[in-house]
């Protein structure tokens, strides 16, 4: 393990006990290094408090204990008790990595919305314009071309900083992430760590954890007060919030829309089936990508590309070859019958808005839109009915189903759903609690050309069920009832 004095360095502690000689105000310490396994951070989260594991993490090895409290010491620990857990946290991690975000150019992408879409987008960008960079993000994260299984949207902050650390000593020179409120609340990133950060847009979402939508919103706005003001601040000037979150915000301050004045101006000139005709700061591109959301996505990458490369003539060339996400409107087809289906990540109702409507706007002669949408358990109930609303207001037929209930029963999730159907809707809705059941029965009711869109899960490869996840993807679901080998391509 490194020196603990470096470990420690700038950070408020008192060390309590242990075999490490030691002012017992935390003044001075001995140089020794410690000679077992590792050091124990023992932070208190949402749903459980490391404190309580100190015990375990001691028994495999652990001889130094970081933490707020400690009920007794154990000899042969050293025990370090810090002022501020969650923050101090971050701090080790970044000393005990020798501080990678100083040696790239960190980007993030906070909003409800768009958060996946923009940096796998800017990540692809950035690929193809000759740069090796980094990815963090709700589907993966990425070491240049290594992929690494994520776990959250943003990761805790000694697996960030071990990431940041390893794409360092890979060569990357760009590193793209989503940022969540969540971590915002529970630093587990510091904004002053950022070269550039980005707001997509806010809706209500994770009213769960943050209890109001203001409290939401300080979250989101946290992010870009902390900006060091030789940083830079790009914002959806298109949002209502875009304008709030750049208020004391010290970085230099960008812009970008599709309707309002912005330093990075879109247009739609089309919205097909095939992909986009965009203008952006009167330069025409064509996109694969599909829909008002994905336009946004276009004009806000450019604009981050444009922040960091200062108008580098590559940038629209790359723009126009990227490619969505897995699980961002993701469309499996079945020839034989003329059937799409959309797999998509939404699981807010802003989301699921937004892709339903972009399917009717595709849609030719009033093709019949199939929505298969569920809500998550343990997690934000408000939304609910609204999603159903939702639904029902842009589609022909609606299935509510289960999505991940995690540990509530997923018929009650379904009734909380049923509370926001419209009375003349109630003949186009159908509940089957089981995922796999609802995919199948909106593939046998499509007629022909129809659009079904399962929503919730995208990219998801389980199902958590009562604490356990079982493997479980829309997309093989869909794939076996369109008979995927003899009828689609």
């Amino acid at each position: 393990m490194k020196n603990l004095r470096n470990v420690l360095h700038e950070i408020p502690f008192v060390l309590r006990q242990g075999t490490l000689d030691v002012n017992i105000q935390g003044i001075t310490l001995d140089s020794r290094e410690v000679q077992r396994d590792f050091a124990f951070i023992a932070v208190k989260g949402s749903a459980s408090d490391g404190h309580h594991f100190i015990s375990q993490a001691i028994a495999k090895g652990a001889s130094v204990i970081l933490g707020t409290s400690f009920e007794h010491f154990e000899p042969d620990v050293t025990y370090v008790e810090l002022e501020n857990r969650r923050s101090n946290a971050l701090d080790l991690a970044a000393n005990f990595y020798d501080h990678p975000s100083t040696k790239l150019r960190l980007i993030g992408v906070t909003g409800t919305n768009g958060k996946t879409s923009l940096v796998f987008l800017c990540h692809q960008m950035t690929t193809l314009m000759g740069y090796k960079s980094g990815l963090l993000s709700t589907i993966e994260n990425r070491v240049g071309d290594q992929i690494i299984a994520s776990k959250l949207t943003t990761p805790d902050p000694v697996t960030f900083q071990s990431l940041l650390h390893q794409m360092v000593a890979s060569g990357c020179t760009h590193v793209f992430m989503e940022v969540s409120s969540h971590a915002l609340h529970q630093h587990r990133v510091d904004p002053s760590m950022f070269d550039l950060a980005v707001f997509t847009n806010i809706t209500h979402d994770h009213l769960d954890y943050h209890k109001t939508f203001d409290h939401y919103i300080s979250a989101k706005k946290s992010f870009f007060d902390g900006l060091k003001p030789e940083a830079d601040a790009l914002v959806n000037i298109d949002d209502k919030r875009g304008a709030v979150m750049l208020q004391n915000c010290q970085a230099k301050q960008h812009t970008y829309g599709l309707y309002k004045a912005a330093d990075f101006k879109g247009k739609i000139l089309e919205n097909a089936a095939s992909g986009l005709h965009v203008a952006i700061n009167q330069k025409e591109i064509y996109s694969p990508l599909v829909g008002v959301f994905n336009a946004y996505n276009l004009v806000a990458a450019y604009g981050v590309h444009q922040i960091l490369f200062d108008g580098q003539e590559n940038i629209l060339e790359a723009l126009s070859s990227v490619h969505p996400p897995p699980g961002r409107f993701e469309a499996i087809r079945d020839r034989a019958r003329g059937i799409t289906a959309i797999v998509d990540y939404a699981h807010t109702p802003d989301a699921l808005k937004n892709v339903l409507e972009t399917l009717l706007a595709i849609r030719k002669e009033n093709e019949q839109i199939i929505t298969v949408v569920g809500c998550g358990g343990d997690r934000d109930k408000a939304k609910r009915p609204v999603m159903a609303k939702v639904a029902c207001y842009y589609s022909s037929k609606v299935i509510l189903t289960s999505d991940n209930p995690r540990s509530e029963d997923p018929n009650q999730i379904i009734l909380d759903m049923e509370r926001g159907v419209p009375e003349d809707k109630r003949d186009i809705v159908l509940t089957i609690e089981h995922r796999a059941e609802a995919i199948r029965v909106a593939c046998l009711m499509a007629p022909q050309n129809a659009l079904i869109l399962i929503a919730g899960k995208g990219h998801e490869s389980y199902q958590e069920i009562n604490g356990e996840r079982k493997h479980f993807d829309d997309r093989e679901h869909i794939r076996a009832c369109f008979n995927w080998n003899q009828s689609s391509v």
